[in-house]
């Protein structure tokens, strides 16, 4: 079924005086309009997650406040199966640990007045962690930069080997993103702003080894704010290329938007965003996560694809009332999709990952 979502198209805050959800923020935009201006404790949930791909080899960053704990991570995969995954959970101190109210590494679109762009920029930078990391610490940079958002991390691998990246995602002009709140209640919410298809360059060292980040790389953003259930599981899909002399971004997702009457998924072609109103049907087999996926649109033919993976990220977490249980697949997707103009584009080996998720938080 379609959701019929309002485009918002101003600025607008997410939540009412009292923390429960603004009825006005509730639909989606092109580009990032929500101040997330979450109040309080308990089942707050904020994070910063980017993932810069290559035909190669990837590197993935997080910056996560979960309410009980603060997350910081950094995933670096070699597709030729070198593996480096650096977590380091730190408890709060003082109370939550805050993440900007919008988007890291980028502008306040709710300004005060006479603030100065560089009060702008500190506002919504991100650094985390010690500047000389060592052991299992992370140290996390999300910075904007006049060319887009600057990506930096440091921490020692377990061979005792430093990895250093240091990369920039750039926000071409005009580029659509999607941003979408997932209402389950008044007291129940989530707003995520999730961007494809953004060209990055740059490096990650690991040790002597270096990995070009270059012509075929590419930055995805999922930014989330909100409150959250204590149980839920969910689907997440995204991908970015070139195909046929387009540029595709895929944004794809499932379980957790049923019955909201939102949805979060996308189609992002040559910068612009064709948002989809409907569920997808996903089909895998949790036996075997390596085996090809589907994801398709119910009962029409703008999303077709399959996905073939050739690499699980699993990942089994039970910290007190914290538990996750993650099989995040790295592969490729091929098939159709269909934009809003009733363009059909082609996708062929289109490097991406979907995944499967059940949180306890």
């Amino acid at each position: 079924m379609t959701s019929g979502e309002r485009e918002i198209t101003g600025p607008v805050d997410l939540c009412l005086a009292d923390g429960r959800l603004n009825p006005g923020a509730v639909g989606w935009s092109r580009t990032p309009l929500h101040r997330a201006n979450l109040r309080g404790w308990g089942r707050t949930k904020r994070w910063e997650y980017w993932c810069v791909t290559t035909p190669t080899h990837l590197i993935a960053l997080t910056v996560g406040d979960l309410d009980y704990f603060r997350v910081h991570a950094v995933h670096f995969l070699a597709y030729g199966g070198y593996e480096i995954e650096r977590t380091d959970v730190v408890p709060p101190v003082g109370g939550a640990a805050r993440l900007p109210e919008t988007i890291a590494g980028a502008p306040l679109l709710h300004a005060a007045p006479g603030a100065t762009p560089d009060a702008l920029q500190q506002d919504t930078d991100v650094v985390v962690g010690p500047e000389r990391p060592t052991g299992g610490r992370v140290r996390i940079e999300i910075r904007r930069e006049e060319a887009g958002t600057r990506l930096r991390a440091r921490c020692v691998t377990p061979e005792r080997q430093p990895l250093e990246a240091d990369l920039l995602v750039a926000h071409p002009e005009g580029h659509e993103t999607m941003s979408v709140v997932v209402p389950w209640s008044p007291r129940r919410f989530q707003y995520t702003s999730k961007h494809v298809a953004l060209p990055a360059t740059g490096q990650v060292r690991v040790g002597r080894d270096v990995y070009a980040f270059g012509d075929d790389a590419w930055g995805t953003l999922d930014h989330g704010r909100g409150r959250w259930p204590r149980r839920v599981g969910w689907n997440w899909g995204a991908a970015a290329g070139r195909c046929g002399g387009r540029t595709v971004g895929l944004q794809l997702g499932g379980k957790w938007t049923i019955g909201t009457g939102a949805t979060e998924n996308a189609l992002c072609v040559d910068g612009r965003v064709t948002k989809i109103d409907q569920e997808l049907d996903w089909q895998y087999s949790t036996a075997d996560f390596l085996a090809p996926w589907t994801v398709r649109t119910p009962g029409s033919d703008q999303v077709d694809l399959v996905f073939t993976p050739f690499h699980d990220r699993r990942a089994r977490t039970e910290i007190g009332l914290f538990a996750n249980r993650t099989d995040q697949c790295f592969g490729r997707y091929s098939g159709s999709v269909r934009t809003d103009h009733g363009e059909y584009v082609v996708v062929d080996n289109l490097l991406g990952w979907a995944e499967d998720v059940y949180m306890r938080w």
